[in-house]
């Protein structure tokens, strides 16, 4: 991945994505050459000459300031999950990508024997904790039942993407499927900004792109976002639809990892679901944690 391609395309996609009403210019009619705001424009709203701002979305990085940067987000409307992807691909810019060095990139998959313990001890509520990559690092036996799809026939990691884009029972699995697409590759994209120098993630992102057309379309999209609640809606080979609300944290011991708990509405249709599955995974041979 290129810091300064990606500050380019990422640019270009938020400016093209408002037009003058939308930013308060005046629209003298006429045919625009560019969709969206021109950058002449985005550099009268941002306070910064029109040759500043050109070099920065030519990829040139050097010497801009946290006032530039602030000027432009809000220039170009960025919410708080693009305002910080673009300081994260400044930052890799003019790093040279050795931004990784002073953040390092957490590859080992698996938790401490603590942490462990305390997913275990959530037997009513899925649990799994994830990295940057969305692999499934570590889970509960009600989170491990809750995504059984994915733990087979697919070696290796268990990861949501690979799983999403790649294995046609996804299609099945998500009853939203275009809109589970749409925020993993936001994550990823995200992802990419933060730790530029994760070599597993750039291989990711080869093999998504090589294996998904789909994917390929959306990432050149150049959305980011950040998901810490939410809903899931999938369609469980054993129980049926399931409706569940998830609630992501950072774990604080654990630089990377993020806990991601579901439950149901109580009283609910997935509820009733929910409490059926974990009898079902309860009655049966535990199996090995999450495929590493």
């Amino acid at each position: 991945m290129d810091p300064a391609a990606d500050i380019r395309e990422f640019l270009a996609t938020r400016r093209a994505r408002l037009t003058p009403a939308d930013a308060g210019l005046p629209d003298y009619g006429g045919r625009r050459r560019v969709p969206g705001l021109r950058r002449e424009e985005v550099a009268l709203l941002a306070g910064m000459s029109v040759e500043y701002y050109v070099r920065l979305e030519r990829g040139n990085a050097t010497g801009v300031s946290d006032v530039i940067l602030d000027g432009i987000s809000r220039a170009l409307q960025l919410d708080d999950a693009e305002h910080a992807h673009l300081y994260d691909l400044v930052r890799a810019a003019n790093t040279g990508g050795r931004i990784a060095h002073r953040r390092p990139v957490l590859r080992a998959l698996r938790v401490r024997p603590g942490t462990q313990r305390l997913l275990d001890a959530m037997t009513q509520v899925p649990a799994i904790v994830q990295n940057g990559r969305l692999d499934i690092v570590a889970a509960n036996a009600l989170g491990r039942a809750v995504f059984s799809e994915m733990q087979a026939p697919t070696p290796g990691h268990v990861n949501f993407a690979r799983f999403l884009f790649l294995d046609p029972r996804s299609r099945v699995f998500y009853r939203d499927w275009e809109d589970a697409a749409g925020q993993i590759v936001a994550l990823l994209r995200a992802e990419t900004g933060r730790v530029p120098g994760d070599h597993e993630l750039t291989a990711l992102i080869a093999d998504l792109s090589a294996g998904s057309g789909e994917f390929r379309a959306l990432w050149e999209i150049h959305d980011v976002r950040v998901h810490l609640d939410g809903v899931k809606r999938i369609r469980h080979p054993d129980v049926g639809d399931l409706d569940l609300t998830y609630e992501a944290m950072q774990l604080t011991t654990e630089r990377g990892l993020q806990f991601v708990g579901f439950t149901a509405a109580p009283g609910s249709s997935s509820d009733d679901a929910l409490r059926l599955l974990g009898s079902l995974a309860a009655s049966r041979i535990e199996g090995v944690e999450p495929t590493r």
